[in-house]
Parts: C-alpha cells; sequence; structure tokens
C-alpha cells in the first residue's frame, strides 16, 4: 500500500524536476528574507536567479547546526512571524536549543510524508496507535501524532514515560502500533515479562522507532520482546522531525521523502559529493519548507543511498541504517569508536540486555574505554567462572570489532538506569 503513488513511484527524471523548481523557488525566498543566507551567497557570487536546477546544488553554501544556534532564536525564519504557528527545538543538553518554525503550510506537509511513513508499515485509519514520544518542543510526539490522524487512525498520545500507565492503556485499548525510541521499546517489553502480563493481551503488531541509533540486533530482541515488526522511522529536528525517510515492508534502507528533502552524500573531510553507494555524511536541503528552509543542512550522520527501485514498487531513494555521526564518533587512542559497533556485538549474544554504556577515561594521558555490560536476567549467575567466561567472550569480541582494547564490567539486570527518551550511552570523562 502506497500513500502518494505518483511522488513515491516518480520516475527520476520527474522528481528531480519537482526538485528542481522547489530548489529555485526556495532560493528566491531565503536571499529575499533571510539576511544569514544573503551574505552566504554574496560570499559565493550566487544571485537567485544563477541557479537553474538541481545541478547546481553542489555550488551552494553547506549550513552547520552552529548557524542556527548562532541565529538563536528567529534568526533563520524565511517568513513573518505572523505566519509561523508553530515552534519546535531540539533536545540538545548544553548550550542554546536550535529552534524551528512551521506554517501552516509546513504542519500540512509534515503531516503528508509522515502518513506516507506510517503506511509504508501497513498502518491504516483501523489501527490504533499509542505515541510513547515526548510531547512538547521535542518533534517526535506531535510529528508522528499528526500523520497518524492524517490517514485517519486513532491516536492514543500518552507520550513519554509513565510505563505502568502505557502498559495499562496498551492491554485496555488494545493497542496495535507503538511510536516510541528503540531502547524505551526494549524497556517496555522488558516491563511487560516483569510485571507478568500475559502475550496474547499485548495486540501491537507493528513499532515505529526512531530518535536514535539501533541495530539490527536490537531490532530482532525488540521484535521478539513486543511480538511485532520493527520499523526504523529518520528524522531530525532541523530538516522537519520525523517522517524525513522511513523503511517499508522489505526493509532494504529507508525511503527518503525526496520531493521535500534533497538528500546528498559528501566526504566530511573534503565536501566533496559522493556518488551513490558510498558511505559519507548524510545532507539534506529541505526545500519545499516555508518558515525555515535550509541550505544544504549537515546533518553528521554518516550512511550511503541507494537508487535502484525498491521490490515495493517505489522509486525513492533509499538511506541505509546510519553507521554513525561524525559529531558523536568517539576517538579513542586514535580509533574511531561509533556506540552502535558496540551494540551489534552485544545484541548478538544471548546472555546480554540491550542496555549498556560506553565510560571514557584518560589515565595517565591515555585513553581508556569501559563498557558496562547489563547481564540479562535468565542468565545472571553467583558462579564467578561463568561471568568470567562471558567476560573474555565479550573482550574479544569488542577488541575485534573496534581494533582496540575495553575494560569489560559485567552488571546485574536492570542496574543501568533506563530511559523514557532517547538512551544515554556515552558518558565521556576526558578533559576537553
Amino acid at each position: 500500500m502506497i500513500w502518494n503513488q505518483d511522488i513515491e513511484c516518480a520516475s527520476r527524471e520527474q522528481m528531480r524536476e519537482i526538485q528542481s523548481q522547489r530548489l529555485v523557488k526556495m532560493l528566491g525566498r531565503v536571499y529575499e528574507n533571510v539576511p544569514f543566507y544573503r551574505a552566504k551567497l554574496k560570499e559565493k557570487g550566487i544571485e537567485p536567479g544563477d541557479i537553474k536546477g538541481i545541478d547546481q546544488l553542489k555550488d551552494l553554501p553547506f549550513t552547520l547546526k552552529n548557524d542556527l544556534r548562532d541565529n538563536y532564536p528567529f534568526g533563520l525564519f524565511a517568513t513573518p512571524q505572523s505566519e509561523v504557528v508553530r515552534v519546535h527545538a531540539s533536545s540538545g543538553t548544553t548550550g542554546k536549543p536550535t529552534v524551528v518554525g512551521y506554517t501552516r503550510n509546513d504542519i500540512d506537509m509534515w503531516s503528508e510524508v509522515v502518513a506516507r511513513s506510517l503506511t509504508m508499515a501497513g498502518i491504516t485509519k483501523n489501527d490504533i496507535v499509542q505515541v510513547a514520544y515526548g510531547y512538547g518542543l521535542f518533534t517526535g510526539g506531535l510529528g508522528l501524532h499528526y500523520g497518524a490522524e492524517k490517514i485517519g487512525a486513532a491516536v492514543v498520545p500518552i507520550s513519554g514515560g509513565n510505563t505502568q500507565k502505557q502498559l495499562q492503556l496498551m492491554v485496555d485499548f488494545g493497542s496495535t502500533v507503538i511510536a516510541c525510541t528503540p531502547s524505551y521499546a526494549a524497556y517496555l517489553g522488558e516491563s511487560i515479562r516483569k510485571e507478568g502480563i500475559d502475550p496474547k493481551s499485548i495486540k501491537l503488531r507493528a513499532g515505529v522507532f526512531g530518535a536514535e541509533p539501533w541495530t539490527e540486533q536490537m531490532r530482532i530482541q525488540i521484535e521478539e520482546l513486543l511480538g511485532l515488526k520493527a520499523y526504523d522511522i529518520y528524522g531530525l529536528t532541523e530538516v522537519i522531525g520525523p517522517g524525513v525517510s522511513m523503511e517499508c515492508e522489505h526493509q532494504n534502507g529507508s525511503h527518503i521523502f525526496e520531493d521535500h528533502f534533497i538528500p546528498e552524500i559528501i566526504d566530511p573531510n573534503t565536501l566533496e559529493i559522493l556518488p551513490y553507494g558510498e558511505v559519507g555524511e548524510l545532507v539534506f536541503t529541505p526545500a519545499s519548507r516555508e518558515a525555515m528552509p535550509l541550505l544544504r543542512y549537515r546533518t553528521r550522520d554518516l550512511t550511503r543511498l541507494h537508487a535502484e527501485k525498491c521490490a515495493c514498487g517505489r522509486t525513492l531513494v533509499r538511506m541505509e541504517k546510519c553507521l554513525g555521526r561524525t559529531d558523536d564518533m568517539l576517538i579513542i587512542r586514535g580509533v574511531n569508536v561509533f556506540p552502535s559497533q558496540v551494540e551489534s556485538v552485544l545484541l548478538k549474544l544471548a546472555e546480554t540486555s540491550p542496555h549498556y554504556q560506553l565510560i571514557v577515561s584518560r589515565e595517565n594521558n591515555l585513553d581508556a574505554l569501559e563498557i558496562k555490560v547489563e547481564i540479562d536476567e535468565q542468565f545472571w549467575s553467583d558462579e564467578v567462572k561463568v561471568l568470567e567466561a562471558l567476560r573474555n567472550r565479550i573482550h574479544h569480541n569488542i577488541s575485534s570489532v573496534l581494533g582496540i582494547s575495553a575494560t569489560i564490567r559485567l552488571v546485574e539486570p536492570r542496574s543501568i538506569e533506563r530511559s523514557e527518551g532517547k538512551a544515554k550511552r556515552v558518558i565521556d570523562n576526558r578533559k576537553k
């Protein structure tokens, strides 16, 4: 089932024409209405009329997250304040948040791409969608809410947290879809077992998970815990929120809604555009946004793109699961380390739970990595030999993948703090 056949199955030529029209129109708006972009374009000697289409996207300047912070709060808005009907902001933990605005048309477009996303997961007006993403300045809750309502599904807007109530409503309302972070989904699955809830009383058949990196191994665990099919939804506040891309039933990458969000892959060091199939940094130009269009926004997410037609019939470019981020990548003793690498190792082991932490410190001027690994309840043992054998196995597997040694600390079930939002995977104690 496809929500918007004409767009999602358009030819490459048709898509490029849509993108070109929207890019040219967008450039005129930002040049006229956003002093920051007018100055950036003048630096490159570009007038709006110089750009005729998508082939010239490479000539335009990049936008960085710091540019949003430097223009806090509304300096990048391209419409009058009177036309802005909503404001969201990132969940950053340091400094000023990154603020984004939406016109009424932006909200309609956002609802449209989330409706496309949910339809990819087989969700229809007959479903009951329990939205356990946070509501408020975070885009997750309201983004999924509006998209689910657009397709006619019943929405349970419970927001994040309050796990006991989540489980109660899941059973009482017969929720068929859960939307939340993957780490919280795993926690809900654990809680169902802990509370002794009859799995047959849970009607979930699909989960829409995003807002944090997760691996294929974690997908398998969540599907086993909750008895559903787990789908990856991708988005970021700066571009729109959730609904930038989504997996279809074939789960062979996430389809990007490139009529609204023009994707590129660049080499993060040289900034050169890379061809399809090569790993690099993902860049988006949300050309159809009214309140806050961005020129070539560098997401810092590392992935690769594929342009082949999908088995589902869609022709939209697909992105692979993000391999990590260029800005939260850990460099430990000269080696690049991503939390997702550690997660992929741990979740291949039956004895470990999907909860872990990387703790980085500096000892005698050398970086040290400790990985706290939580053991699954059924495998926790008081026998030192059993735990030592498991610790050695994890140590060997981690060293093989990362190329460096790490201290492995096994901890008791449920001892790592659970998050009702994004999981805190990394604690970096090194002096900056």
